[in-house]
């Protein structure tokens, strides 16, 4: 496999992930009410009307380096 082969598997891969993690996501405010993810270095609770709790700030030891999940 060349370089312009793998670079459309990964971008194929990742379209497809991001399809999929926004359906569920909307599946999931859909029957929840909510969904929980991380925000700005916090597990929040992200509600339909827009409104953000936060749950617990999200701790990474130093020699780990900054945490992102987005």
């Amino acid at each position: 496999m060349n370089a312009d082969e793998e670079y459309l598997t990964k971008r194929v891969v990742v379209r497809a992930t991001r399809k999929g993690m926004k359906k569920a996501a909307k599946e999931t405010m859909d029957t929840m009410g909510y969904n929980v993810i991380a925000q700005n270095g916090w597990v929040v609770k992200k509600h339909q009307d827009g409104t953000i709790e936060l749950i617990e700030e999200i701790k990474t030891p130093d020699h780990l380096g900054p945490l992102s999940l987005d």
